[in-house]
């Protein structure tokens, strides 16, 4: 129970990657807070989870609030702060903060529309700069430390044609945590980018109904299987625990291998 005592935020955390991060952090002893914008059925089932794990929990929504459930829209700076405000005012406090929603468009570069690049940017880099903030100026009113984990993606180092604005929004996420384990250093407080590769999940659906194109990706793959959301939760959990207190600034790929296979074919 590495994360006993701790209070944690996971955003996007309905379903795939960020349910597994939840259930995961609840296991090891963390009370969790779980976010989603649209998927109501899909938080509720991560609620069952993580109470069947023994875990405290707190559902959020945050354009509306009833009772414990309100609803964010990670894309709204007004509703990111809610978000974090209303998650401290339940537990009192809040110790983790795990950036992972994050969106996709799909479209040539020529034929990307302001609204689709300004959807992808708020919600992927935007709103993670917002929540971050909010959570610093927490952890510094209270005088506490605390750990950020984000969760990247291996395209904020390798070319994804077809989805350049969430490339950019993931390479701006790496500069903001490697500036922000600076800044924040000398505070005791930590971010570090998780990077994962093909990960089995809703988002996926499509690949994994295209054997062809499902065959080759894992030809790419050394480890030879995609990811599951649990292999990306291992990882987090040992980031917001104790025994990563003196790692800052890293990004840590969960892709099986696939960046380096990828560059070097």
């Amino acid at each position: 129970m590495k994360l006993a005592g701790k209070v944690a935020l996971v955003t996007g955390s309905s379903q795939g990657i960020g349910q597994g991060i939840v259930i995961r952090l609840a296991q090891e002893g963390a009370d969790v807070v779980i976010n989603y914008r649209s998927h109501p059925e899909g938080a509720e089932a991560t609620l069952a989870k993580v109470e069947a794990a023994g875990g405290k929990c707190y559902m959020a929504q945050c354009s509306q609030a009833h009772g414990y459930t309100i609803q964010a829209d990670l894309g709204s700076v007004d509703e990111v702060q809610q978000l974090i405000a209303e998650s401290i005012q339940h537990f009192g406090k809040l110790d983790i903060l795990v950036n992972n929603a994050g969106i996709e468009k799909h479209a040539p570069f020529w034929e990307v529309s302001e609204a689709d690049y300004d959807a992808v940017m708020n919600v992927n880099l935007k709103g993670v700069f917002f929540a971050t903030q909010t959570f610093v100026k927490h952890l510094l009113e209270t005088k506490r430390t605390g750990k950020i984990i984000n969760i990247s993606s291996v395209h904020e180092e390798l070319p994804f044609p077809n989805f350049t604005a969430y490339c950019a929004s993931k390479g701006g996420m790496k500069m903001l945590t490697r500036n922000l384990a600076v800044e924040l250093g000398s505070l005791g407080i930590t971010i570090n980018n998780v990077a994962p590769g093909a990960i089995e999940t809703p988002i996926n659906t499509k690949l994994l109904n295209n054997p062809e194109k499902l065959g080759a990706l894992l030809q790419n793959i050394p480890l030879g299987r995609l990811g599951q959301p649990q292999d990306v939760a291992s990882l987090v959990a040992f980031l917001a625990s104790a025994d990563a207190n003196y790692i800052t600034g890293s990004t840590f790929f969960v892709d099986g291998g696939l960046l380096w296979n990828y560059q070097e074919q």
